[in-house]
């Protein structure tokens, strides 16, 4: 593994298929031929042996141990006037129910598909998005074969790659089985992921999970961040998937949540591949975690101290004194808010972030793709997906379950 690039995360989006270009069936007499041109072939690399997830080795993050689901969790809590408070951060040490995660396109690896070795991108990636649900459940993490950011930039460049996307499915699929059949015991479960893992479990979902009643009864809810998933236009299953409704309510379970961010001043332009499906009669998803019922509500973000990683800006100071903040994540209570909005036939969270002159604290947030200087608007707030409503979704996810286990919680108090 190399170094950390969150990047990876999104190119997933552009390693679609280039359309076959088809040639003329009779050549023009005068013209003489034109050699083919064939791209050199993809460079060989020896197999990688598929992971064994009956051993701790296949797993990034397992219950009971510590690895990247375990570190660091305390969170900076900057109120409207300024005021700050260190909120410490408390794992479950008995959690009723499960989640089952898969992380986004990280790894820097030469080869198409990764290698199974933990490093600092693993790790980081799951400090942002896996660990803090284990405030409420047992997170478990496969490692897989993943297609490789390296293999996503020789696609897009048009050069030969022999990246196999079946591979990292099922890897996927196996670390699954493995999981059902050694450590589930008729839990329930949240399915979670983001990007090419929220592909994958989607997938997963569709084809396996839906065709088996008692895979059915086990599943409390699914989110699948910043990938399109596929819809009726007003309906809420019937798509992608054929049994699993779209989240409506707190109290519902065994439904998906899923959604794909931009800033509200800052719509998907006509070139973004995020917000809008191929089907016909079709619309991409989206359920806002803090609005299942719809419309704009606060959303209780966590964001990362430093910004959303090497692929953005840097975050500048969080208040205006230029105060330093000592703990890896930041709370910034009434600042954001989200909307799902419908938009020149493009469905999405629109983020919104409340700048007031009278607070001390920013008036922007970072999360916005940058190369070379230029924000990639096409991508939206890809980076923060997840942050942006992550105490939304962990809060839900503990709700949910509850209604899954038929011991529902009472309502929450409105923000």
């Amino acid at each position: 593994m190399k170094r950390l690039l969150p990047i990876g995360a999104l190119i997933m989006a552009f390693a679609q298929p280039a359309t076959a270009q088809s040639t003329p069936a009779v050549a023009p007499a005068a013209a003489p031929p034109v050699p083919a041109v064939v791209p050199p072939p993809a460079p060989q690399f020896a197999a990688i042996p598929a992971p064994d997830y009956n051993t701790d080795a296949g797993w990034l993050c397992l219950p009971g141990r510590q690895d990247a689901c375990t570190v660091d969790q305390n969170v900076t809590v900057i109120t409207g006037d300024g005021k700050r408070k260190v909120v410490k951060f408390k794992a479950d040490l008995a959690p009723k129910y499960d989640c089952f995660y898969v992380y986004p396109t990280v790894s820097l690896d030469p080869t198409p598909n990764s290698d199974l070795n933990i490093g600092p991108e693993e790790k980081q990636v799951a400090a942002s998005q896996a660990a803090r649900f284990t405030a409420k459940c047992r997170v478990y993490a496969p490692l897989y074969r993943q297609v490789t950011l390296t293999a996503l930039r020789d696609i897009m460049a048009g050069k030969a790659s022999a990246a196999d996307r079946k591979l990292a499915y099922l890897d996927v699929e196996a670390a699954w089985r493995t999981y059902r059949e050694k450590y589930q015991a008729g839990r329930g479960v949240v399915l979670i992921g983001h990007s090419q893992g929220a592909g994958i479990l989607k997938q997963l979902l569709a084809e396996v999970i839906e065709n088996d009643a008692s895979q059915r009864r086990l599943l409390i809810a699914a989110y699948l961040l910043g990938t399109n998933v596929a819809v009726p236009a007003g309906g809420d299953v019937g798509g992608d998937f054929k049994r699993t409704k779209l989240c409506k309510a707190m109290d519902q379970y065994d439904c998906v949540v899923s959604y794909v961010t931009f800033r509200a001043d800052s719509p998907p332009p006509e070139n973004s591949r995020f917000g809008k499906v191929p089907q016909p009669g079709m619309v991409a998803a989206c359920v806002n975690p803090a609005a299942l019922g719809g419309g704009k509500a606060v959303t209780d973000a966590i964001l990362g101290t430093k910004g959303a990683g090497l692929a953005s800006a840097p975050m500048g100071p969080w208040t205006s004194d230029n105060a330093p903040v000592t703990t890896p994540f930041v709370s910034v209570p009434g600042l954001i808010s989200a909307e799902c909005v419908s938009n020149g036939g493009f469905n999405y969270l629109a983020v919104t972030v409340n700048a007031n002159p009278q607070d001390p604290r920013t008036d922007t947030i970072v999360g916005d793709v940058v190369v070379n200087g230029a924000i990639l608007k096409d991508w939206g707030l890809h980076l923060i997906d997840m942050p942006v409503e992550m105490g939304d979704l962990v809060n839900l996810s503990e709700y949910q379950a509850a209604s899954w286990r038929g011991t529902p919680m009472a309502p929450p108090k409105k923000k």
